[in-house]
């Protein structure tokens, strides 16, 4: 029996498992998820691709490390994975938590962990009558949140990524408006998710979490700071900056509580809780000036981001890496970055009993940041965690 490797593309983190199994001596069985057809009927199963039969390798697999990128491929996948008996991480019942910020903070919220104020209003923006007209629900919603919430309001899509389609808003008239354009999509299925404004200053923090059989949970001591004032959601994606930062050992129990809440009781899983801390006015540092250091390290930062659109590494991956790690390391040893680090660190220690977990990631892209930032790969805890569900 094997460990099998499930992903939609090959991209950066599934060739890093790869890479990271052939380092390890661990054997991987590859299961594509995308264009295959499975079918289910009297014959049985039958798996295949248009030029593959993956029937035969799917049932020689016993652990499933399910990379699905999409959401609903992943909880798909899982479900389908389990229904064959395979073990897989992570299960389709953490993916259904996980698919839902509001899901998941309910869960968190339930035994106590700390979390934003979040409201939920299942009633989406407009209503269409059988005769075809239009009712529309935003002010009705607009005054719950605002009762709920306050006067500045997050509107977040429940199960959106990478900041897309978070907005905040400051009164009421732009509070109706963002909920104006909330329509429903696979990122938002139905309602609205709303949430208080954190003044978490300039960065936020990932925070990986993770447990293999007979073991307990674990919280890797470093979390990856995502940092900038370019704009309220501090998401790489946005364009802002990573650095490495130490974690205190209280956040890493909370932490590893989260884990070990969402996991529901299963014996291995790994994930990515993304956490703010509600700074206030308690800064260690004025603003202007730690603007210029963010905008100096950006300056070493651009030479990772060139290595990161060079597309040799859809042919050399092996080598691609090597030149990743390289400018990495160089950004890392500039003066601006030890400054900012420096800067997060006592932040993060002064207040981190103002720590607030708002996300967790089922399937957190690990490869090109948090592994070369903070120096955890997170395909490591993945394939041991798979090892240690084997009989």
């Amino acid at each position: 029996m094997s460990i099998g490797l499930l992903y939609e593309r090959s991209e950066n983190d599934e060739n890093g498992i790869k890479l990271t199994a052939q380092e390890l001596g661990i054997d991987l069985t590859f299961i594509p998820f995308r264009k295959i057809a499975i079918s289910i009927g009297k014959a049985g199963l039958h798996v295949a691709s248009k030029g593959k039969n993956y029937t035969d390798t799917i049932k020689d697999v016993e652990v499933v490390l399910n990379r699905a990128q999409s959401k609903n491929r992943r909880l798909y996948a899982a479900h389908t994975m389990e229904i064959l008996e395979k073990k897989v991480i992570n299960p389709s019942s953490v993916e259904f938590v996980c698919y839902s910020k509001f899901r998941t903070l309910m869960h968190l919220w339930a035994v106590g962990l700390p979390i934003p104020k979040t409201t939920y209003v299942p009633c989406d923006p407009f209503d269409t009558t059988k005769d075809g007209r239009k009712i529309r629900n935003e002010p009705d919603i607009a005054d719950l949140l605002t009762q709920e919430i306050g006067k500045e309001v997050i509107v977040k899509p429940d199960a959106g990524t990478h900041g897309k389609g978070i907005v905040l808003s400051k009164n009421r008239e732009e509070l109706i408006a963002n909920i104006g354009q909330t329509e429903s999509s696979i990122i938002n299925p139905v309602g609205i998710v709303a949430q208080e404004l954190v003044e978490k200053w300039f960065y936020d923090l990932r925070i990986i979490v993770y447990k293999e059989k007979h073991k307990d949970p674990v919280c890797y001591p470093i979390g990856l700071a995502r940092a900038g004032f370019s704009d309220f959601r501090t998401n790489t994606f946005l364009g802002n900056l990573v650095f490495d930062a130490k974690l205190p050992q209280y956040v890493r129990e909370l932490a590893a509580k989260c884990g070990k809440t969402l996991s529901g009781g299963h014996e291995a899983w790994v994930f990515a809780m993304d956490a703010m801390i509600n700074v206030g006015k308690n800064k260690n540092a004025d603003d202007q000036p730690l603007k210029a250091e963010l905008a100096e390290a950006a300056e070493s930062w651009g030479d990772v981001q060139k290595v990161k659109r060079d597309e040799t590494r859809l042919r050399d991956f092996k080598a691609w890496n090597t030149r990743l790690e390289a400018a990495v390391n160089s950004y890392k040893t500039t003066e601006s970055y030890a400054k900012v680090k420096g800067i997060i660190e006592e932040n993060v220690e002064t207040n981190q009993k103002s720590i607030v977990f708002h996300e967790a990631n089922s399937c957190p892209e690990f490869w090109e940041q948090t592994r070369t930032i903070t120096g955890m790969n997170v395909a490591v805890p993945l394939l041991k965690g798979a090892q240690s569900l084997i009989e």
